[in-house]
Formats: structure tokens, sequence, C-alpha cells
């Protein structure tokens, strides 16, 4: 074998001991990145998914009492305390129909 072949072979080699681990490296890296913004974006939508129902009865809710409010503020003041009572009760409603829910939820 000659003494140049011997020399070729020998750099090449080396060049692949170098680059064939740091490009290994780089791909675990790379593959790792990726899963990891696969997880960050299914948690995302999980959260998006699981508070989408709870935040929606929630702004209804609200909604309907700003325009109860709107309308006892821009009608006639006569029956102002009766309707503010009104809602009052309607609050416990929603309170006591609230509670029995969650007792019966503990009860199964």
């Amino acid at each position: 074998m000659d003494w140049d072949l011997i020399t070729i072979f020998g750099f090449v080699l080396l060049v692949c001991m170098i680059v064939f681990p740091f490009a290994a490296r780089t791909h675990r890296r790379s593959v790792e990145h990726e899963e990891r913004k696969l997880e960050l974006l299914a948690r995302a939508e999980e959260a998006k998914a699981g508070n989408a129902g709870v935040d929606q009865s929630a702004y209804r809710k609200l909604e309907e009492r700003v325009r109860v409010l709107e309308r006892i503020a821009t009608d006639g003041k006569q029956d102002l305390a009766l309707q503010i009572e009104q809602l009052r009760d309607l609050q416990e409603i929603d309170d006591l129909a609230t509670a029995r829910a969650n007792q019966q939820e503990a009860a199964r």
C-alpha cells in the first residue's frame, strides 16, 4: 500500500470521527426541541379546551347580569329597590343550586 493512500484514509477517518458525533448531537438536540414544542402546543390546546366551557358559562352569566344592571340604570327609579332585591334573590338561588350540584357530585 502506498503511504499517500494511508495518509488520505487516516485524514478521512479523522474527519469522520469529528463530524459524525457533532452531527448526531445536533440532530438529537433538534429532535428534542421539536418534541418539546409539540408538548407545549398540546398543553396549550388542553388548557384552551379545558377552560372553554367554564369561561363561556361564566361569561354568559356576567353578560346577563350586566344587561339587567343596564336596564335597571336606564329605567325609571320607581322599582329600583324591588329589582335589586330580586337580583339578590336570584343570586341566592344560583348559590343554592350550585351547592346542591356539588353535594350530589360528592355523593357519587
